[in-house]
């Protein structure tokens, strides 16, 4: 189990180039890569998204790429740019009589006017570029295995603290059937009470409802699919992959059967102790947002 934050750092340094890689990651529904890369290595954008394809499964993604080049780098010109912006200006002038002449010294500072030839993206220095990535992706993986652990032992925490709240739900759920015969009987007999006729209890009859009221009030299923639900939780949270989505739905699970469990009976301790299990379960689903 990995988290989605964490921080990673790469270099290489060669004869000709040094490259210098940062990445760092922050919880996301999905792989969100966001690259700041310089005009010349635009056309490596693909490589590295592959690169963390390849390693990362969800989260939002920052990387920043810095290098030098002791080496001569030759540019040319993007003279469609030039051409339209020239066109552009001389259609101006002639709109609105304007004077004057393109500066040489403007159109230079123009966004990628002056584009580096793509053969000095030589093999070397996009290797170097590939390793630096690679070392930072390595550099993240760690941290995220180390946060993944303490997030794991949160987790781990508050699970046991809803296992350690079933034992008396379960004690109390056995007690619901007398709890609502006797509940049935008062209500009869006060009613019974307030009436001048006399009426004798059917004591079939009131089984019957004892019983059907005692179904509907069984929660035996809810704690058993409480249990299972959590013997999942720990077995997903010691796999690598997609951890995250399935520990998101088996928390959705956990808290449909604890709104069910508090929902069924007006037993106080079961009430008490099942509100107490979807407060550890709400912080739970805090957590499990930031695993990858």
């Amino acid at each position: 189990m990995k988290s989605m934050t964490g921080f990673g750092r790469g270099a290489v340094t060669e004869e000709n180039f040094a490259v210098t890689v940062e990445l760092k990651t922050v919880n996301n529904r999905f792989l969100d890569i966001n690259l700041r890369l310089s005009g010349e290595l635009q056309p490596l954008e693909s490589i590295i998204k592959r690169q963390i394809t390849n390693k990362l499964a969800r989260g939002r993604v920052e990387l920043n790429l810095g290098y030098e080049r002791t080496n001569e780098i030759n540019y040319e010109l993007n003279r469609p740019m030039i051409t339209g912006y020239l066109a552009a200006m001389k259609k101006m002038q002639e709109e609105f009589s304007l004077a004057g002449e393109p500066d040489l010294n403007v159109i230079a500072r123009l966004p990628n006017v002056l584009l580096p030839k793509k053969d000095d993206l030589s093999e070397d220095f996009i290797a170097g570029i590939e390793k630096a990535v690679n070392s930072a992706l390595e550099d993240l993986e760690r941290m995220r295995e180390i946060e993944g652990e303490i997030l794991k032992s949160e987790l781990v925490f508050r699970l046991t603290e809803i296992e350690n709240r079933l034992p008396a739900i379960q004690t109390e759920s056995g007690a619901v059937s007398e709890e609502y015969r006797q509940r049935l009987t008062k209500r009869i007999n006060e009613f019974l009470a307030k009436s001048e006729s006399q009426i004798e209890i059917d004591q079939a009859r009131l089984a019957q409802e004892i019983a059907y009221l005692s179904d509907r009030s069984d929660i035996s299923e809810e704690i058993q699919r409480l249990k299972s639900h959590i013997e999942q939780f720990y077995s997903i949270m010691d796999d690598e992959k997609d951890v995250g989505k399935r520990l998101d739905f088996l928390t959705q699970e956990l808290n449909r059967e604890a709104n069910t469990i508090a929902s069924k009976t007006n037993n106080l301790i079961v009430k008490e102790n099942a509100l107490a299990i979807k407060s550890e379960i709400e912080k739970i689903r805090e957590q499990i947002q930031n695993v990858e």
